[in-house]
């Protein structure tokens, strides 16, 4: 999803900078940046796919001077950039992906703009967000031209002489909080990325709205919107425990959540476990309210090895899962266990890692929970999963259709016998005793929105109009 932060300071920014985009080192694993405004724009862009932020940038952001400044933690494109405009020089950084990319730059070139960040292969969507810009009357027109012409979701840091732009996604679907500290203030993704900074939380931006942070303090430049669809899974999944959306925390919405798996849930255990990192708090959850004892049959080695989800290749996702988590045979042998996911996407993970090595470790039984209701449908609104075809409930339903199908109405409702059917497939897929996921309703209500406010497109399909409108 990538993560981003943006500071106006009475003083040199560098060093909360640093720290401050590092507390987004769970949102993307490929390129990490920071841009510093001062008598010039110092900025400084490297590949952390092998290597964490702050031994990429701890000596550099030394070098770094100046009062205001954004970084990113990046899931695809490399940023920031540095533009020069009709508006003057900026910096920019954004979260989300652009779905029509092509088709909008084919449009700028035919019109005889050019891009220079080509050398992925590709438009740099950053750039081509930049260029879009470029096209209002003013920046914050240009802002809004974005939002009305994307497919797909944005949100956006820009920081300029005056001050740091931040516009939220138009639908909300990534967020953006604004702090404050002792007059200084900040704007992230992640408010967690606060808490240690000491700034306090002053808002969270609504959809659509762009605000200026500049050293007299907020400003708004566009008010936001009514509608909100922000993504749900920023809970389950994506976000840091310490964080919060929408004033709502992501470890007590993990841990309702495991409330509802245990609620209802018959099966005979042990010990509840949560697969770590983001799956822990939803077996803590389980663990309350069933009664069974938390305990921890796998360790994730921290210092190597970051999220396996969200790196682009298979292979590297592989590695990651093979390395990152330790089995603690002690706690896994003769054991019946719950294991506490929260989803199962490709599986792949799961079945040939996970599972196997609580299986090798003497495990008796494996029941697994994940805390989200089957993945049905690709992101189109950040780089997660890119393709059906990838995802374990729709192989599952090719396989038992015996050809591939769209048709998936009946596998949505969770009282049907294909749904059953599906489940059962997908357990014995992963090699497990039993599989049971979260009902959507009971996702919903740990999470304590309106269903209409979330994006629940990948589950159901709904909030899934490509278009930012």
């Amino acid at each position: 999803m990538s993560g981003v932060f943006g500071i106006i300071s009475k003083k040199n920014c560098a060093s909360n900078l640093l720290y401050g985009t590092d507390y987004h080192s769970h949102m993307g694993t490929e390129y990490g940046g920071m841009a510093v405004l001062g008598d010039r724009f110092h900025r400084s862009i490297h590949d952390i796919s092998k290597s964490q932020f702050k031994s990429k940038f701890f000596e550099e952001y030394k070098e770094m001077k100046g009062n205001s400044g954004i970084g990113v933690i990046s899931d695809r494109d490399a940023q920031p950039l540095i533009i020069g405009s009709k508006f003057g020089t900026f910096a920019i950084v954004s979260t989300g992906i652009v779905e029509n990319t092509n088709e909008l730059a084919k449009e700028l070139l035919d019109n005889g703009e050019t891009f220079s960040e080509m050398s992925g292969g590709g438009i740099n969507s950053v750039e081509l967000i930049a260029k879009l810009i470029t096209q209002g009357k003013t920046l914050v027109d240009g802002i809004k031209g974005v939002f009305e012409r994307i497919e797909g979701s944005a949100s956006i840091l820009l920081l300029k002489e005056e001050g740091v732009y931040a516009a939220r996604d138009r639908l909300g679907r990534t967020p953006l909080v604004v702090g404050e500290k002792d007059g200084d203030y900040a704007v992230a993704t992640e408010d967690c990325s606060f808490l240690n900074l000491g700034f306090r939380t002053v808002r969270f931006l609504e959809p659509g709205e762009i605000v200026s942070i500049r050293p007299s303090g907020l400003q708004s430049e566009l008010p936001g919107r009514d509608r909100n669809q922000i993504c749900a899974f920023l809970w389950i999944y994506t976000g840091y425990p310490a964080s919060s959306y929408e004033g709502i925390s992501v470890e007590v919405v993990r841990e309702r959540s495991g409330r509802f798996l245990a609620k209802g849930d018959k099966v005979d255990a042990d010990l509840v476990a949560g697969v770590p990192d983001s799956g822990v708090g939803h077996a803590i959850g389980y663990a309350m309210e069933s009664g069974l004892p938390y305990r921890r049959p796998l360790v994730k080695y921290t210092p190597g090895y970051g999220r396996s989800y969200t790196p682009p290749s298979q292979e590297i996702r592989d590695l990651v899962a093979t390395m990152k988590l330790i089995p603690v045979r002690e706690v896994i042998a003769g054991n019946r266990i719950v294991l506490c996911e929260d989803s199962i996407v490709r599986g792949t993970q799961l079945k040939n890692f996970t599972v196997v090595k609580l299986w090798d470790s003497g495990a008796k039984e494996i029941h697994v929970r994940p805390a989200c209701p089957p993945l049905m449908y690709h992101c189109k609104f950040a780089l997660s999963t890119r393709s059906v075809d990838e995802l374990a409930a729709r192989r599952a339903i090719n396989d038992i259709e015996g050809k591939r199908t769209d048709n998936i109405t009946e596998y949505l409702d969770d009282t049907s016998e294909k749904y059953r059917k599906m489940v059962d497939w997908i357990a014995r897929e992963i090699n497990v005793t039993t599989l049971k996921f979260q009902k959507i309703h009971d996702m919903i209500e740990a999470i304590g929105l309106p269903r209409e406010k979330l994006c629940l497109h990948c589950w159901t399909g709904e909030g899934g109009s490509a278009c930012c409108m």
